[in-house]
């Protein structure tokens, strides 16, 4: 079978297409023919390499995945060869007391598809039983891999922590990632306010199509002042973080009185300033995420199969071009999920 494997880290061009042996499904593991992967930031850390994380080279990318049962392996009686997929993004061990609780992203040994182990650049893969999920006819693979690691994040970030509420207000920064993209859409869901930001007229006119009632420009203005604007000086419920120290003292200082910060993410960098005078004066509330339960996945995947959320497609490139698949991530192009089609 055809893979893309990183060897060490680097450029685009460090994405190698190879041939290696088509694995097997062992006992409770389903072989899946791969037929969409979708990339997150993720990826372009796994690739340029995660100053003080060691990662298990040569490794396959993509943690989201879709495709078709190609067969099962003895004890699996919960889904058939032919059925149409899409992958958990993350697996546990099952069996520890954070397992048990259902709280499994909080595992020791809990491992994202692509980063602990290998992931989706590949035609074929086994995995186990309980990370299989049947999708419905209407929902093609490309929109399947789009929808689970950020729709997951985004719910666990907005609803289990931030514990949003119909009628507040959320800003969201970057609404053309994918993680935005969600959230942008759940706080909708929630009939919350939104506040979007995004680089550029056309994906501010794209992020108010998936339903933000203002956006702001983050490359032309101020959001902070922005936001005091369009709330009357009051600021924003909830602000939804991942971008990390290029918009953290923007988001510190859009947050509203007793309002709750919740952040997934570092993309520009993890080290940040905090005066906590004002997180204790205000009584404001940061709160760290990461990814998120199993359960949580398959609630927020049940309006994703019924229509009410959207995935959003932003391009598709062959496996072979995985690695202008990166670069349009890398230059921040897109709006929504870029895909491998396998």
């Amino acid at each position: 079978m055809k893979s893309v494997r990183v060897h060490e880290h680097g450029g685009p061009e460090v994405l190698r297409l190879q041939d290696e042996p088509e694995p097997s499904a062992g006992h409770g593991e389903v072989l899946l023919r791969v037929r969409a992967c979708a990339l997150n930031h993720l990826d372009l850390w796994v690739r340029r390499g995660m100053p003080g994380v060691r990662l298990p080279l040569p490794l396959v990318p993509g943690s989201d995945i879709a495709g078709q049962v190609e067969a099962v392996g003895p004890g699996v009686s919960g889904v058939r060869a032919g059925q149409r997929v899409l992958l958990a993004p993350g697996l546990s061990c099952r069996s520890c007391p954070q397992c048990n609780a259902g709280q499994d992203n909080c595992c020791p040994q809990y491992k994202i598809q692509g980063f602990g182990l290998d992931g989706g650049y590949r035609e074929f893969m086994a995995v186990p039983e309980y990370a299989v999920i049947p999708i419905p006819d209407h929902l093609d693979f490309e929109q399947a891999a789009a929808a689970p690691l950020v729709f997951l994040t985004a719910w666990r970030m907005l609803l289990t922590l931030a514990r949003l509420q119909p009628g507040e207000t959320v800003l969201v920064l970057a609404a053309g990632s994918g993680v935005g993209m969600a959230a942008v859409q759940i706080a909708r869901l929630l009939r919350c306010r939104v506040i979007a930001t995004a680089g550029g007229e056309a994906k501010l006119e794209k992020a108010r199509e998936l339903g933000a009632d203002d956006v702001i420009d983050h490359y032309r203005q101020d959001i902070a002042a922005e936001v005091r604007r369009l709330t009357d000086k009051r600021g924003a419920d909830v602000v939804f973080e991942h971008v990390g120290a290029s918009t953290w003292n923007a988001s510190l200082a859009s947050l509203a009185p007793k309002g709750r910060l919740v952040t997934c993410g570092a993309t520009t960098g993890p080290e940040v300033k905090l005066d906590l005078r004002f997180l204790f004066v205000r009584q404001q509330s940061i709160l760290g995420s990461f990814m998120g339960t199993l359960g949580e996945l398959h609630q927020v995947l049940r309006l994703i199969f019924d229509g009410t959320l959207r995935p959003v497609v932003d391009a598709v490139f062959s496996l072979s071009e995985a690695a202008q698949a990166h670069q349009r991530l890398e230059q921040k192009e897109q709006f929504g999920k870029v895909v491998l089609r396998v």
